[in-house]
């Protein structure tokens, strides 16, 4: 609600036969209200307006036809609308003013709204500085507004353009995912009792997840094992202790593949009923590792090794021959602290190597294809640089999978 009032009075705290603000950017992180409150004010007030997701009008073409065709149906006189040939910016200033020729049109601000607007970086140069500025270039009464997830410094050109009004759309607080997933409670139940569920929902997932359409699924597919003692008669809708109980190992399954969607809503409650582990679920995480190159599946391992082991402790793991080695009242102390509770540490590229050459049984040599790999490890995410790249001492690095993913791998 508070976003729906702070919108409005960009939109319609002005007289409708006034110039608007010519540009909006508004942003946000995923499933924040951007599109929803929009279209729900452009309709309650029954503004004029074009509403294009910029993901499906992935060309400039597409999009500047898709907005000519919508203004069809926005006249009172256009009996069908049809696709408008458009391929240029200037083909497209001309036919814009010829749809807003009307009377009615004339008479009010005409909103044109582009979600998913970061599409627009992927077009020609021209494009967004021409829709910052469609105002001025039509001597039209038309707002362009952006909904977008990145912020706009992002977006501004470096050859700069015209500054849009910007309006920032926090996430949701835990009290108003609260409030908002209450609202999706069935009918066989009491709203106190789904409210009691999706409190221990949030307190399970929301430090990992803060998307709502993920949070909704996610009390949709569990709701059903959070209410089956109620439904077998073994306790009530106030006996919160035991409803806990017979929930609890089924959230940490479902912790386990929040985003991911590895399997359906029906192969997921055939699990549960079948008491199932996680790990005999056949999608992504279970077979990441298969799609590894050999030398990337050991250097993977090297680097886990490299992280998750303290440094003095290298000589007595890798060497064969490395003597007798004290263990110290020190090294007795600080190891009794797991490191895996203590994250992973960074390392540098020649700790890096020096390991690898030891867990290889065949002698590997430093060549490109090696280094390429650890570039490759690095975009997929399963390897993290620490510092900056042009540091004078090497690249020094971090691994971040976890022991289950790595034991898989060592397999």
């Amino acid at each position: 609600l508070h976003k729906l009032e702070h919108l409005s009075l960009c939109i319609s705290s002005r007289v409708r036969q006034h110039f608007s603000f010519p540009s909006i950017f508004i942003y946000g992180h995923t499933s924040s209200g951007k599109t929803y409150v929009m279209q729900t004010l452009l309709s309650t007030l029954q503004l004029p307006h074009v509403f294009v997701n910029c993901m499906e009008c992935f060309t400039s073409r597409l999009l500047l036809e898709e907005i000519l065709t919508q203004l069809q149906s926005c006249s009172p006189e256009t009996e069908q609308t049809s696709q408008v040939p458009c391929d240029t910016f200037n083909d497209f200033v001309r036919l814009f003013k010829q749809a807003v020729a009307t009377q009615e049109l004339r008479d009010q601000t005409l909103y044109i709204v582009l979600d998913r607007a970061e599409q627009l970086r992927e077009m020609e140069a021209n494009i967004l500085p021409a829709f910052l500025r469609l105002q001025e270039l039509t001597d039209r009464n038309v707002t362009v507004v952006l909904l977008s997830e990145i912020v706009w410094e992002l977006f501004r050109p470096n050859t700069g353009c015209f500054e849009p009004f910007t309006l920032y759309f926090p996430d949701y607080s835990i009290g108003h995912l609260q409030k908002i997933l209450s609202q999706n409670h069935p009918p066989e139940y009491s709203a106190d009792f789904y409210s009691a569920y999706i409190n221990i929902l949030l307190g399970v997932f929301y430090m990992v997840c803060r998307d709502l359409k993920e949070l909704q699924h996610l009390a949709a597919l569990n709701f059903s094992k959070y209410c089956e003692p109620v439904a077998r008669g073994e306790a009530n809708e106030r006996d919160s202790r035991k409803l806990w109980k017979n929930i609890e190992p089924h959230l940490k399954k479902a912790m386990q593949t929040v985003y991911l969607r590895e399997i359906s809503s029906s192969q997921w409650e055939h699990l549960q009923h079948d008491d199932g582990e996680p790990g005999q679920l056949k999608g992504l995480s279970a077979h990441t590792h298969v799609e590894l190159p050999y030398y990337s599946k050991f250097l993977l391992i090297a680097a886990y090794l490299a992280s998750y082991n303290p440094v003095r402790t290298d000589k007595r793991f890798f060497l064969k021959h490395h003597g007798k080695i004290r263990k110290t009242n020190f090294m007795k102390k600080h190891e009794k602290t797991s490191n895996h509770l203590l994250g992973p540490k960074p390392f540098p590229l020649d700790r890096l190597l020096a390991i690898l050459y030891s867990i290889v049984d065949n002698r590997v040599a430093p060549t490109a294809n090696i280094f390429s790999q650890i570039t490759s490890l690095v975009t997929l995410q399963l390897l993290s640089t620490v510092g900056h790249n042009d540091q004078l001492d090497g690249p020094r690095y971090k691994c971040t999978v976890s022991l289950d993913f790595i034991r898989a791998v060592a397999r």
